[in-house]
């Protein structure tokens, strides 16, 4: 065979090889973008968006230079669904994923996803920080989610604050603490020569000629990171002392263990005696105060991370081609109502940030608050529609792209959150649909087992507490799947809420049984209808199965 077909071929394997498929062309001038994701970070945790305590002077200036969503929702209060969601651009309801369903993502499924799509279309990418999405036949062991990334530098589950002493992948970083070594690897990543040992490459070099896209996925200021901060010596000095010298007000409707008489939700729906023991410091106030000072510390150094990522952008000599994208897979409860955890469908758990800073944008757009609704399914299809790759018909999420540049009206009439994370932890099945004015939300019967009796009898039979906990055997994917489509068959609620959102954003008057908003709330209930089904979607979803029966360990 002629020498020169052989190199064409050889060549053409080797593309084949790294990217999964056939490079489809696209011209030249695609931007670049670098995707930031925070944990558990509610609505009003940045000075950009209202926090007069919290020192986040980068993200405030990402905020002035793009645009920030002011109604910004996630699709599921809780880590797993929230982030695959935010893949996939699709509703939990359709991807079929969460900590009790017994399943992980499926390849042909994976095969849609924004990494994957843009990796196909060219593009250069990364993936660094915490992936808490089990992806493939054995979920976080299958290997998948590695190699989709041309540049993986990510530990699997919680990474906490020392990765560390967690996950081998990180052993080589020179920090200790997980904003830095985070912000190492995507220092790493936008080098033209990659230094650091320990990631995983499939080029030992950032191509020059290649778009790239980098997602940074963070597990602050979740409380798996914060609970593990220990002022060690080699903490930087954020860590140790910032915000200690200053007074922290307790949260607006803060509610201390020992006050509350009036439940935000009956006790046999909310079961919050079963909540996890990780959250019990919303409990007092001193304990609050506490870990609300953490996660400021932690909210400073990813602030700090940021503004040496752009540094580093404009070192490189591409910051004028590169999209940002800041935004968080979930809120948190910090004792607001007595309430502690997530996986709620109120304004705490399910509103979020969310800055876009395109800088290619008209200079007249910039910094520009938008109070349209959008939502976490949306950044997906926005990116691929500036790269200038169709959104694939998977995708139940909108692009963005007309409200950023300022040529299109709203993209939502309609929000539509829900919890299908109804465990024994104590939470009920929920949904809620909203508008930029009023929310309804409905709330399924909840017999699940209680997980004190749980761990009564791991402690009587010498069961390891966490396998009886966290575990979940093929019967519970039945159950989760029946918990999808009951409602879809007409299982009634068994209690409701109705709030004026406008007015009453921190949802303390539940207006449900008022008559003056009769029609409103039909309305709701219409479009909850209608948004419920968008939601499910149609066929089975592309699951498989990952429970304690096949070797799944919990994430």
């Amino acid at each position: 065979m002629n020498q020169k077909i052989v190199s064409v071929l050889t060549l053409a394997i080797a593309l084949v090889c790294i990217l999964g498929g056939p490079v489809k062309a696209q011209p030249n001038d695609r931007p670049n973008f670098v995707f930031v994701l925070t944990d558990d970070q509610s609505y009003g945790m940045m000075g950009c968006d209202g926090n007069e305590v919290t020192k986040t002077p980068h993200l405030d200036q990402l905020a002035r230079d793009g645009v920030y969503f002011d109604r910004a929702y996630v699709t599921s209060a809780i880590c797993t669904p929230s982030r695959i969601s935010i893949l996939l651009s699709q509703f939990e309801r359709k991807h079929g994923v969460n900590f009790n369903s017994g399943t992980s993502v499926a390849p042909q499924a994976w095969a849609k996803s924004y990494p994957v799509m843009m990796r196909e279309h060219g593009y250069y990418t990364g993936y660094v920080g915490k992936n808490h999405a089990p992806i493939g036949d054995g979920g976080y062991t299958s290997g998948l989610m590695e190699k989709s990334f041309d540049y993986f530098y990510a530990g699997h589950g919680h990474i906490k604050f020392y990765p560390k002493d967690l996950h081998e992948i990180f052993k080589h970083a020179e920090a200790d603490t997980q904003v830095e070594i985070v912000g190492e690897s995507a220092t790493d990543f936008l080098s033209d020569q990659h230094r650091l040992e320990g990631a995983i490459r499939f080029l030992e070099s950032r191509p020059s000629g290649k778009p790239f896209c980098l997602s940074i996925c963070l597990n602050l200021p979740h409380d798996a990171g914060t609970s593990t901060m220990q002022m060690r010596q080699s903490d930087d000095e954020i860590y140790k002392s910032l915000y200690r010298d200053v007074e922290i007000p307790l949260p607006d409707h803060y509610v201390a263990k020992e006050d509350i008489k009036n439940p935000k939700l009956p006790p046999d729906l909310l079961k919050t005696k079963e909540r996890q023991t990780g959250y019990d410091w919303v409990d007092n106030p001193e304990t609050c105060i506490e870990r609300i000072t953490r996660q400021m510390q932690a909210l400073t150094g990813i602030d700090r991370m940021v503004g040496d990522i752009r540094e580093k952008l404009a070192k490189e000599g591409v910051d004028q081609n590169t999209i940002i994208v800041f935004s968080s897979d979930h809120g948190q409860f910090q004792g607001q109502h007595g309430l502690g955890g997530k996986a709620l469908c109120y304004e705490q758990t399910t509103h979020v940030p969310m800055i876009v800073f395109d800088p290619k944008a008209p200079h007249a757009e910039s910094g520009r608050r938008i109070s349209d609704l959008v939502q976490s399914i949306d950044i997906a299809p926005t990116m691929l529609d500036y790269a200038g790759i169709d959104a694939p018909i998977e995708f139940q999420g909108k692009s963005l792209r007309g409200l950023i540049d300022g040529n299109a009206g709203p993209v939502h009439e309609f929000i539509f959150t829900e919890n299908l994370w109804s465990t024994h932890f104590g939470n009920p099945r929920i949904e809620a649909v909203q508008d930029k004015r009023w929310k309804y939300i409905r709330y399924y019967k909840n017999d699940t087992f209680p997980a004190s009796e749980k761990i009564l009898v791991a402690k009587q039979l010498n069961i390891p507490v966490g396998k009886m906990l966290y575990n979940v055997h093929d019967d519970g994917i039945a159950v989760y799947r029946h918990y999808v489509e009951s409602p879809l068959q007409g299982e009634e609620p068994v209690y409701e809420e109705l709030y004026d959102i406008e007015n009453d954003p921190a949802e303390v008057n539940n207006l449900i049984d008022q008559d003056q908003h009769s029609e409103v709330l039909e309305r709701l209930k219409a479009a909850w209808k209608q948004k419920l089904i968008e939601a499910r979607g149609t066929g089975v979803p592309k699951v498989i199965r990952y429970t304690a029966d096949n070797g799944a360990k919990p994430g």
